[in-house]
């Protein structure tokens, strides 16, 4: 799976983004828990960035974590979401 490769400036992106978007996107910022459109949302599909439209998650890994935000226990593709340590 090759990643789309978008290459936009902040100015661009902040033009194209509501600022909640362009916080989670652009500066590595987090939606309240509990209050994201997709944390209680279990329907089938496939959940895709919202900068480049690259799929990220399908329903299937969907799990309830109880922390707040959507949990998946694996990302679509093996290079579909970078993995970090905490």
């Amino acid at each position: 799976m090759t990643k789309p490769i978008v290459s936009k400036s902040n100015a661009q992106w902040r033009a194209e983004l509501p600022a909640d978007v362009y916080a989670v996107l652009r500066q590595a910022a987090t939606e309240r828990p509990f209050t994201g459109a997709y944390h209680d949302t279990f329907d089938p599909g496939t959940y895709r960035c919202r900068g480049c439209g690259a799929a990220l998650f399908t329903a299937e890994t969907k799990f309830e974590s109880a922390c707040g935000w959507p949990s998946f226990y694996a990302p679509d593709g093996a290079d579909a979401v970078p993995m970090h340590r905490d």
